[in-house]
């Protein structure tokens, strides 16, 4: 079938957020925080723990200033900014693209002629090949900004980047630490903003996730996934997913690495998913249909890395947790992983990982972002 007779039979994809999906949206968030957008009800922004090294100054983006080209409503920097129907359209897209590709076919070329600019304050390797290869198989063209290449916020101010990349590019893509830095970037930009990756959530990460989880079980609602590890942005961002999207999340971390306090109520409040936070990792797995890990000193924390260690003990997914969860449960890990630390090797190598597959769907569920930005 010709690509553009297969894709004209896809579920329509909105162009840009439901202002109806905002309101419940911005109740996510504490108030006090709130970014006025034009023609919606305020959305607000979580309060981050110093933990996690984001300095956001609300205040500073509370009012922005009429020389802006505010266009907020085709950035995807939080999954809840989203209704549900939304976020399974672009799951079920992302499907549709994979298929496109494994089978390939190389004639649907959406972003023909486009652009896309690439800022990583924080280096990755996932995140930058999922990213341009994606978007050069669909026929755009990436540019890759490194750590020396803006030095944003240092060598030049956030809302000057913003600016002068829209002029030059359809899209822009961040991975950086202060969460501040996507919301300015947002802000200030005239061309659509993916969160590709902040110290409070990463979102992207978990569409692929919620992906993995579909192709491997049949649906994501009803599954139980529990998350092993520190309280950090992976939980946020399936925090926020568990906001729109029911099912039982639970996060086991040790006592004062629990996700952020807000997030969390805030969540449960939705009374979407059942969501829990233990510190038991042997009690938290029963039943579990997915085990999940994350390293227990990302980047920027690395400092920490040898008090974590001790601190993390008892909390490393083994061939004995995993026996606890039963032979039903996945492994999953957004990696890089540190063998013999968080998990041990067998866990990644055995039969019910769904490491690999996971990491190559960045790309597909990313595909999926881009054309639900970019509106087409």
């Amino acid at each position: 079938m010709a690509a553009n007779a297969l894709f004209s039979q896809l579920p329509s994809i909105e162009s840009t957020r439901d202002p109806s999906s905002l309101s419940s949206a911005s109740s996510f968030y504490p108030s006090g925080q709130s970014l006025q957008l034009t023609g919606v009800s305020p959305v607000s922004f979580p309060s981050i723990r110093q933990r996690v090294f984001c300095q956001a100054n609300f205040s500073a983006i509370s009012s922005p200033s009429s020389s802006v080209n505010w266009k907020g409503l085709k950035d995807f920097l939080h999954i809840n900014d989203f209704e549900k129907a939304t976020i399974l359209n672009i799951l079920e897209r992302a499907k549709e693209i994979k298929a496109l590709i494994k089978s390939g076919e190389r004639t649907y070329l959406p972003f023909k002629g486009k652009t896309m600019a690439m800022i990583f304050a924080k280096p990755s390797m996932r995140t930058r090949v999922s990213f341009e290869t994606g978007f050069n198989l669909l026929g755009g063209h990436a540019v890759y900004l490194g750590p020396d290449d803006i030095q944003m916020g240092k060598r030049e101010e956030t809302r000057d980047v913003a600016r002068v990349l829209s002029g030059y590019n359809d899209v822009i893509m961040a991975r950086v630490f202060a969460h501040q830095d996507i919301l300015d970037l947002a802000k200030y930009a005239t061309v659509p903003v993916i969160n590709g990756l902040t110290d409070y959530n990463h979102p992207c990460q978990i569409m692929a996730d919620a992906l993995t989880i579909i192709e491997h079980i049949g649906q994501l609602e009803g599954t139980k996934v529990v998350y092993v590890g520190d309280g950090n942005n992976i939980v946020h961002s399936w925090l926020l997913l568990a906001s729109i999207v029911p099912f039982h999340f639970v996060c086991a971390c040790p006592k004062g690495f629990e996700p952020d306090q807000e997030t969390v109520k805030k969540a449960q409040q939705t009374g979407v998913s059942k969501i829990e936070i233990i510190h038991d990792p042997k009690e938290a797995v029963i039943g579990a249909d997915v085990v999940y890990s994350d390293v227990w000193a990302s980047m920027g924390q690395k400092e920490e890395a040898a008090y974590r260690h001790q601190v993390f003990q008892g909390f490393q997914v083994d061939e004995e947790l995993m026996k606890v969860a039963g032979p039903k449960a996945y492994f999953m890990h957004c990696l890089p992983a540190e063998r013999g630390v968080e998990v041990t090797d067998g866990v990644i190598e055995a039969p019910n990982s769904i490491v690999f597959p996971q990491a190559e769907n960045r790309m597909h569920a990313q595909n999926a972002i881009m054309l639900h930005v970019l509106g087409v």
